[in-house]
């Protein structure tokens, strides 16, 4: 699994990135039907951006986004969402074998 991050109008620390990182964990489960996925953080007047896109094996690709007034907060929900994206897709493709 290919992760990207970047960031529009804030620069990614490295805390950033390994609190990213470590939440990712939460999906790891997937990451062999996972090709990419593509983050993106940008900074706003009132608060972060969040939005993301994740590109699977079987050529499916889907696109989540998120506002949040605390980045930490926004990531942490965001990657919830995602989690929730990938085991509906990854049960769609098992009960289909």
């Amino acid at each position: 699994m290919n992760v990207e991050i970047k960031g529009i109008h804030y620069s990614i620390s490295d805390a950033t990135r390994d609190f990213i990182d470590k939440k990712l964990e939460h999906i790891s489960f997937a990451k062999d039907h996972i090709i990419d996925l593509l983050l993106t953080i940008t900074k706003e007047k009132h608060g972060y951006k969040v939005d993301g896109n994740i590109h699977f094996r079987w050529g499916k690709s889907s696109h989540l986004g998120l506002e949040s007034i605390e980045l930490y907060e926004g990531l942490e929900n965001f990657i919830h969402k995602l989690d929730l994206k990938v085991r509906k897709e990854k049960e769609k493709v098992t009960s289909h074998t």
